[in-house]
């Protein structure tokens, strides 16, 4: 098992990490990119649907590479770095993606420090 860095009392994490997400009947675990550019995180809609995450609590204008969209949110208990944590997500299409979650400075500024490098 890897030992995590902690400094201050965040953790330090890379630019691609192993996260679990918890739907209403089962966790999955997957890769998820962090993005310290992107205010907000983000989850793919198909992933949502197969966990059985909601319900929807809200929208959210996103801006993005493809033009801003108000997408759907919906609140989600992930595990990054030995934390667990709820989140606000918004939901969009990611099949093209290589990643399905995409963890944005909403969970970043809190809890951890980025090591490009790892």
């Amino acid at each position: 098992m890897e030992k995590r860095a902690v400094y201050k009392g965040k953790s330090v994490v890379g630019l691609v990490e192993d996260v679990t997400v918890f739907g209403k009947n089962k966790g999955k675990k997957l890769r998820a990119r962090i993005d310290t550019g992107a205010t907000k995180s983000s989850i793919d809609k198909d992933l949502v649907k197969e966990l059985g995450i909601g319900p929807v609590i809200g929208k959210r204008w996103v801006k993005s590479a493809h033009g801003t969209t108000l997408r759907p949110v919906v609140k989600i208990k992930i595990k990054l770095s030995k934390r667990k944590m709820n989140y606000k997500f918004t939901i969009a299409d990611r099949k093209h993606m290589r990643y399905k979650i995409l963890i944005g400075q909403n969970i970043l500024q809190k809890h951890f420090l980025i090591d490009p490098s790892k």
